[in-house]
């Protein structure tokens, strides 16, 4: 989208692509999210999550709303950039890239969700890779943190393959129930040991005015 750059952004790798999740783009995102492709078991996202509303459409409109909602904030404070993840030319998932006081501190946080047909493939490993390489080598990130509930065992596994450190732990409510997180935290030191080759960045530059990065 050239008359917004932040809707430009693409990361590949031999196995996948993340795009900035226009309109257009998450409209083809959206019969995963319509058809129950988002759950898992347990259930891996804390509250308040659209993904748990029951009724299909209902579930689709407020999950487009949370995303036009934080994708149109853009504040030295907070941002956060979607996209749509990419296989074979099809969507199979999302995964975002949030950045709070990120011209403080240099944090970013980082949250997904792939399609339940695809899981366990490798892809949510992947996924994360594709996006910190963008935190770190297009962004200048200085660390990166993850949480997931303890029983999310894929995620938590993908967090400590790829190096990051725990971080300690804390409760927060999922489907109104309390449930424990793991914190996860990865420091560009540790990053730039197993930084890959095969990772490119496209319209990344552009950008880099419009997000409050220093």
């Amino acid at each position: 989208m050239k008359s917004y750059p932040l809707l430009g952004v693409r990361v590949s790798t031999p196995a996948l692509e993340l795009r900035s999740a226009t309109d257009e783009l998450l409209d083809e995102l959206a019969p995963l999210v319509r058809d129950g492709k988002t759950h898992a078991d347990p259930p891996p996202y804390d509250d308040p999550m659209s993904f748990y509303e029951k009724d299909p459409d209902l579930r689709v409109a407020k999950w487009l709303r949370a995303v036009w909602r934080s994708r149109g904030r853009v504040e030295p404070e907070a941002w956060r950039l979607y996209f749509v993840v990419m296989v074979d030319g099809r969507p199979v998932g999302e995964q975002t890239l949030t950045g709070v006081d990120f011209a403080t501190l240099g944090t970013v946080t980082t949250f997904s969700w792939l399609s339940a047909d695809l899981r366990g493939r490798g892809l949510g490993r992947e996924m994360r890779e594709a996006v910190l390489h963008l935190a770190f080598a297009g962004l200048e990130a200085k660390e990166a943190a993850s949480d997931a509930f303890v029983d999310n065992a894929g995620s938590n596994a993908v967090s400590r393959g790829l190096g990051y450190e725990p971080n300690g732990s804390e409760w927060a409510t999922r489907q109104d129930r309390p449930a424990l997180l793991n914190r996860w935290r990865l420091t560009r030191e540790v990053w730039e040991q197993g930084r890959r080759d095969d990772v490119e960045l496209h319209g990344v530059e552009a950008c880099h005015a419009l997000l409050p990065l220093s």
